[in-house]
């Protein structure tokens, strides 16, 4: 599928392994952050979604990731918004999906992240058929794998 900018959207999948989301999913909002887009993350359950809320607000002790859940009011101004719908109500360019989270909608996006435990064997299924749905959908996708040491390698 093709993004308004006519170029593929990007797809890539982060095989958690070594470290879980909590410690992975602030660095790369946070790189995202830096690059001037905004985020959307989309839990699998509300207790989860309550669980990141309460995370990206203490994560570090001298910073804090902006961002706001529907409870919070005026999701459009919010850098990162969390929830467990499929909605995008701050035009996000980059969306995070874990624990299950799912999106059909890959072309409203620059960027989709898919986060998933490698020691799940049901997420490791899920996130082949994600793989096989992006893949048929014509996005550019890679796999990142956390080496033993903690440092992303890319393998497809």
């Amino acid at each position: 599928m093709i993004t308004s900018s006519d170029k593929p959207t990007e797809v890539l999948f982060y095989h958690l392994e070594n470290a879980p989301l909590e410690r992975v999913l602030p660095s790369l909002i946070e790189k995202t952050l830096a690059r001037g887009w905004r985020a959307v993350v989309q839990a699998g359950s509300n207790e989860r979604l309550d669980a990141l809320d309460a995370l990206l607000w203490t994560y570090k002790d001298d910073s804090f990731l902006p961002h706001a859940t529907a409870k919070d009011g005026d999701p459009a101004v919010q850098p990162v918004f969390l929830t467990t719908e499929a909605e995008n109500p701050n035009d996000a360019a980059v969306r995070f999906l874990v624990d299950g989270a799912d999106s059909a909608d890959l072309a409203s996006y620059q960027r989709i992240v898919y986060m998933f435990d490698g020691q799940d064997a049901q997420a490791l299924a899920q996130a082949r058929q994600q793989w096989t749905a992006a893949k048929a959908a014509h996005c550019t996708v890679t796999y990142w794998q956390q080496a033993a040491g903690g440092r992303w390698e890319k393998k497809g």
